[in-house]
């Protein structure tokens, strides 16, 4: 079920090689957003599951509007949020969550170009990052008929537990319930937070 975590940064090329650097695996670029200010650099982290490492891209101008998961107000690397995959269709997953309470928002479609040319499709849900959810729910993806990043993407570390801490964790575990739930999770009572414990080359880190 879990597709992707996203750890945002005010600077990509810096945060992927401290994360290259200090857990002895290959980060590669991964591609530009075009029109939303962004671009990012990914490490598979084993089982379909990918670290994004996302940020501002110097080569696009400033959009309009805040580029997404907040990394204009970043001054340091954080983990704002995750990436659920249900096999389920997006449509019919939003709606199940939305009798829970819980708005996922709009499906939208997005598109990006690998480095080697390859063009990536999507439709996804956007993140959830304010209170009182503050990116501990997952936002949706649907990678249609296009290859999964971790098809190409080198897998030295692999994710052991995602940590999911928040004031309802029953209604956490109702939203993963209607996704489809990943025993890689865990959820406490807490206010919101969010981390991960992956096992490295150079031993256990934590995002």
């Amino acid at each position: 079920m879990i597709d992707h975590l996203v750890l945002a940064t005010p600077d990509v090329a810096a945060t992927a090689a401290q994360v290259q650097r200090d857990w002895g695996v290959e980060v590669v670029a991964g591609g530009s957003h075009a029109g939303r200010g962004t671009h990012n650099a990914l490490t598979g982290l084993g089982a379909g599951v990918y670290l994004e490492i996302v940020g501002p891209d110097p080569t696009q101008p400033d959009p309009p509007f805040p580029r997404p998961f907040g990394v204009d107000d970043l001054d340091a690397p954080v983990l704002v949020a995750w990436c659920a995959r249900p096999s389920h269709p997006l449509a019919d997953v939003v709606g199940r969550v939305l009798t829970l309470g819980i708005d996922l928002g709009p499906i939208a479609g997005m598109t990006r170009l690998r480095p080697d040319g390859v063009q990536l499709d999507w439709r996804l849900t956007f993140p959830l990052l304010d209170a009182p959810h503050h990116g501990i729910l997952p936002f949706l993806i649907d990678w249609l008929e296009s290859p999964h990043p971790t098809d190409s993407l080198p897998h030295d570390a692999h994710l052991t537990t995602l940590h999911l801490a928040h004031p309802h964790p029953d209604l956490v575990h109702a939203v993963l319930g209607e996704i489809g739930h990943s025993r890689a999770i865990e959820v406490r009572y807490g206010s919101p937070g969010l981390w991960a414990e992956v096992r490295t080359p150079r031993g256990d880190m934590r995002l």
